[in-house]
């Protein structure tokens, strides 16, 4: 049993399989980085000095601190039920944006393959259906037997 474990593991697909999913996740991290770090800052900015990750609502208030709560830190620390939506807006944002890049990585390496694969080679020859001789394409009549050729 541990032999053919070994075996599947070791497969090629799975072995691949694997190096997506740690490239993937180290990704995932990059770009959670990219839209909380440097593309809702500027975004909330504009919206009248928004922090996305501090847009909260309060289900039942903390029993340590009353409400309001200035952050969402805040509200947790007073154990404070909330639900985070700007948290969610910004899993949006990441999300679209992996998916974005994936599409843009699948698509080139759709064109390369496209680029790699010849054409199928266009015929410059016929068989003549008479004697069976081989003729160009464009013959309208045989060379070898002089039958006409539609």
């Amino acid at each position: 049993m541990l032999k053919e474990f070994k075996e599947f593991a070791m497969r090629g697909n799975v072995v691949d399989m694997a190096v997506g999913i740690i490239i993937g996740a180290a990704f995932g991290t990059i770009v959670n980085s990219v839209v909380s770090d440097i593309i809702m800052p500027p975004i909330g900015l504009l919206l009248g000095n928004i922090d996305f990750s501090n847009l909260f609502v309060v289900l039942k208030e903390g029993t340590k601190v009353p409400p309001p709560y200035e952050s969402l830190a805040a509200a947790k620390s007073a154990g404070a039920v909330s639900i985070n939506y700007g948290y969610f807006i910004n899993t949006i944002i990441s999300f679209l944006i992996v998916a974005f890049s994936v599409f843009l990585l699948i698509k080139s390496v759709n064109r390369l393959r496209r680029q790699q694969e010849a054409p199928p080679a266009v015929p410059t020859t016929k068989e003549c259906p008479f004697c069976f001789s081989i003729i160009p394409i464009k013959a309208i009549r045989c060379p070898h037997c002089t039958s006409e050729l539609k």
